[in-house]
């Protein structure tokens, strides 16, 4: 049986051309940029829960931690903050940047188990840790059984 030739396949796997190539590598430059250059992002986030509640662990590499705002409203938490390109990396001969700087926002519903007004924030070696205790009443309890008689 004959089959028809794909110049995109190669025995089976994507094998992308010179064509396909230069149209993604300018999708990739059409990207929107803000002004300042700096591109929007959202880092990764693990989330964690226990008994005594939520933890939330976001990776911040190279932020300033005077620059990390962490903001509660109603049930959001909201975090905000923007890693700068250093001054001295700007337009020297720049090949290839794949590390993200700019601004970026990230909003998390909260469960009405998390008690807001004792939320807890930490920035350690690049990696903001919230603690999101939960309410007391909705805390697990453990009833004494009673035996009488």
């Amino acid at each position: 049986m004959q089959s028809r030739w794909n110049p995109l396949m190669n025995n089976g796997a994507v094998a992308l051309g010179p064509l396909v190539m230069r149209e993604f590598d300018q999708f990739f430059r059409d990207l929107p940029v803000r002004p300042s250059g700096a591109r929007e992002f959202a880092p990764a986030a693990d989330i964690y829960e226990t008994a005594e509640g939520i933890t939330l662990q976001v990776d911040l590499p190279g932020h300033d931690a005077k620059s990390i705002e962490v903001k509660v409203e109603n049930d959001t938490l909201t975090l905000k903050s923007e890693r700068k390109r250093p001054e001295s990396q700007k337009d020297e001969g720049t090949r290839r940047l794949e590390r993200n700087f700019g601004v970026f926002t990230r909003s998390f519903v909260l469960p009405r188990t998390v008690d807001p007004s004792r939320v807890e924030a930490r920035y350690e070696n690049g990696v903001l840790t919230l603690a999101l205790p939960r309410r007391e009443e909705t805390k697990p309890r453990v009833i004494e059984v009673k035996v009488n008689g």
